[in-house]
């Protein structure tokens, strides 16, 4: 008896016209005004995993791209994660970009060198403990010897 070897594919719509956008170099906002729709509805569709056949044929036409590659492109993990994660200004994956709205600023150096300073702060108080502690031994050591 013969085994048919099922093949699901991976595929996300929306991350496949995200991607198609990108590589294009065109924006949410320019995508949007060019398809007579909104921003936040381009943002809506790209996070869809399935759209139907007629939003997939528009946003092909807008892309000038093939529907079924939109349909058919399989979603690579890795690929996504390093396209998630990029480090241009202002983009949620880079730590130190600070956002215009908002007055947190992330420094890994400023925390490294505060780390520092908490462990040499408590190495020095290990370090007089330490000290204490023999002191504290030596005149225990001092009293049973006299007794």
């Amino acid at each position: 008896m013969e085994t048919k070897e099922q093949t699901v594919k991976n595929t996300h719509h929306g991350h496949a016209i995200k991607r198609f956008r990108r590589t294009l170099g065109i924006k949410q906002e320019t995508l949007a005004s060019e398809m007579g729709l909104s921003q936040a509805l381009i943002s809506t569709y790209e996070q869809r995993r399935v759209l139907n056949d007629e939003v997939i044929e528009h946003f092909a036409k807008a892309l000038n791209v093939d529907p079924k590659l939109i349909k058919e492109l399989e979603e690579d993990p890795v690929t996504y994660i390093i396209e998630n994660n990029t480090f241009e200004k202002g983009s949620v994956g880079n730590i130190a970009s600070t956002n215009e709205n908002c007055g947190n600023t992330y420094n890994p150096i400023e925390q490294i060198l505060e780390l520092n300073k908490e462990k040499v702060t408590l190495y020095e108080r290990m370090l007089e403990l330490e000290k204490e502690k023999n002191t504290l031994m030596e005149r225990l050591l001092k009293d049973k010897e006299r007794v």
